[in-house]
Formats: structure tokens, C-alpha cells, sequence
């Protein structure tokens, strides 16, 4: 699957300004063999290049945009759908880079927006609600996109059975579906609100969607 923007010479770009001492060819190396690791899907280089285009068209309110790029790049570093610590052991990939490479006093910040990314229905203002917004824009794809998400998570938790799975995403979908707003910035809420809770909607109208354990977004 192709990069798209997510690309080594943007990757270098980033570091040389939030991580200056970090070895970008080796880091790149590392965080692409990552993404592209067995049994992803959609969590791959193609969603963080996704992440990237938005963010380039809405990067105006970032209080720190490298901050908010490099969480962006990490935020699925890790990901393993039998997991429930992704995004905080994401977060920690993250410091620790940032530690090594000469950019520590980034580290709580970036950490802290890798974790907005667990998208549980707290406010999040500022970067993280940036951050968080982007990384849910899927949910406002067109049709044909978002049922193409939908097959590709089911992809990723192949290992789970049929009923439960579909149980278990009714039950995320529906949490999305209950909050009063789906997107903290006022941007992200007037382009993509009305057009996530239709994909919603009709994702729930499948067969099978009952109340049942969380799966990962």
C-alpha cells in the first residue's frame, strides 16, 4: 500500500526540527517496518498519510504544529487489536525519540496527544482535539471509503468470531453515534459531523450489530 504524503523526506524534515540529534533514516526505517507489520490493514502508512493531507489543510489553529505532526506520524506506532495498550505504549515510542533525539522538552506534549487517540468521550481542547478530530475524519468518508474502513478493521480482528465482532463494533459505533458531538473543533464538527453519524447509521442497520464488547477504531 502507498505512503502517499507519510513519505522519508517529510519524515527528516519533522525531525530535523522536533528531534534534531534522531537518525530520521534509521527512525523511518523502524516506524515504516512498523506499519506495515502482519495483520494491519487500515492502521498502515496510508492512514497516517491520510492524517498528514488533513492536517495540512487544517493546520491553522496548532499551537505547536510539529507536535501535533509527530503525534500524528506515531499514534498507531504500535498496534495490535489484541491489545489494549496501543496508544499508550505509542506514546512511549514517541518519548522515547524524542529523548534520544534531542527534543525532550517535547516529550509530555506529544506524548499527550498520542493518548487523545484513545477517543474516549472526554474533552479534548486545543492540539489534542485536533489530533483526536483528524484521526476520526474516516468516520465522514464517503460510502464506498468507509465501508472499505469497515472491511479493513474486520481484517484486523480476523482472529475474533463473527457474532462477537459484530457485537462488540455495534457497541463502538454506537458510542460514537450517542455523543453529542463527534468532533471537538468547530472545523471538523461543521464538515464532518452530518456525514459521520449517516455512515453510522447505516453501518448499524447491518445484520448482527448487538450490544458487546469494545474494538479498537
Amino acid at each position: 500500500m502507498s505512503e502517499g504524503p507519510a513519505t522519508r523526506e517529510r519524515w527528516r524534515a519533522l525531525l530535523s526540527r522536533i528531534a534534531p540529534s534522531a537518525d530520521a533514516d534509521r527512525t523511518y526505517a523502524a516506524l515504516a517496518a512498523a506499519y506495515a507489520s502482519p495483520g494491519r490493514h487500515y492502521h498502515t502508512l496510508a492512514h497516517i498519510g491520510a492524517c498528514l493531507s488533513l492536517f495540512d489543510e487544517a493546520r491553522e489553529p496548532a499551537h505547536d504544529p510539529d507536535e501535533v505532526e509527530l503525534a500524528l506520524w506515531l499514534h498507531d506506532v504500535v498496534y495490535d487489536s489484541r491489545a489494549s495498550d496501543n496508544e499508550e505504549r505509542s506514546a512511549a515510542w514517541a518519548g522515547a525519540l524524542l529523548a534520544e533525539g534531542g527534543g525532550a522538552r517535547h516529550a509530555t506534549a506529544v506524548e499527550r496527544l498520542v493518548l487523545a487517540t484513545r477517543h474516549r468521550d472526554e474533552p479534548d481542547t486545543g492540539d489534542a482535539a485536533l489530533v483526536r478530530d483528524i484521526d476520526l475524519a474516516i468516520l465522514a468518508a464517503p460510502p464506498a471509503e468507509f465501508d472499505g474502513y469497515e472491511r479493513a478493521i474486520r481484517a484486523e480482528y480476523a482472529w475474533v468470531p463473527d457474532a462477537d465482532f459484530r457485537q462488540g463494533r455495534a457497541e463502538l459505533l454506537r458510542g460514537f453515534l450517542a455523543r453529542e458531538r463527534l468532533y471537538r473543533t468547530a472545523r471538523f464538527q461543521a464538515r464532518f459531523d452530518a456525514r459521520a453519524r449517516a455512515n453510522l447509521r447505516r453501518a448499524l442497520e447491518a445484520p448482527g450489530r448487538g450490544p458487546g464488547a469494545r474494538l479498537n477504531s
